[in-house]
């Protein structure tokens, strides 16, 4: 059974990353909220999110990553207080930096931050990590609607509208919440944004 899982996800990873490696986007599970992802650093497929989202595109979206040792990549500045925050706080947890450099124009936020999480999800690891990029994650609903914690309360104009719904965990019935996103300035001074 296990085996069969795993077959399973590695097929899902390959079908994800050929959609983004040719500019596409996908809905898929996060350690959150299902989301609607793509690559990072693609101009024109992050201008499709903002599309399909009906999303104004001075509203930054948040990046996926699965190892902190890749911020100093897409970050200039990496305050002290952010390890700590990482190290203390359990609950997935978005961090808002200044200064992002080598993604996209239109996912970097108007001041130049960059919100960025962590993912603990073995999927999106694995998915992120063979990628080799990150992976922008914006919750699966039209801008202004609620955000559906499960698969099913995802709207048909999103689910028709990607070019890859990831088949795994549709079935999940845990509700799970938005995370936590605290903005940190080149100081270390930070804001929570959402608690």
């Amino acid at each position: 059974m296990v085996r069969k899982v795993v077959q399973i996800m590695e097929q899902e990873i390959q079908k994800c990353l050929a959609v983004l490696q040719n500019g596409g986007t996908i809905l898929y599970p996060t350690d959150t909220v299902w989301g609607i992802g793509c690559d990072a650093t693609n101009w024109k497929a992050v201008s499709k999110i903002y599309r399909l989202k009906k999303r104004l595109e001075y509203k930054s979206l948040i990046i996926l990553l699965d190892d902190p040792q890749k911020f100093s990549k897409y970050v200039k500045i990496i305050p002290d207080i952010a390890w700590d925050l990482m190290k203390n706080v359990d609950s997935p947890l978005t961090i808002i930096y200044p200064d992002a450099q080598n993604l996209a124009k239109n996912v970097i936020a108007e001041d130049g931050s960059i919100a960025i999480r962590i993912v603990k999800n073995e999927f999106c690891k694995r998915l992120i990590h063979e990628f080799g990029k990150p992976i922008v994650s914006s919750s699966a609903n039209i801008s202004g609607e609620p955000s559906p914690m499960v698969f099913k309360k995802i709207s048909p104009e999103i689910t028709g509208n990607v070019d890859y719904v990831v088949n795994l965990y549709q079935d999940q019935f845990q509700e799970i919440k938005p995370s936590r996103i605290i903005k940190i300035k080149a100081n270390g001074e930070f804001q929570i944004i959402r608690p």
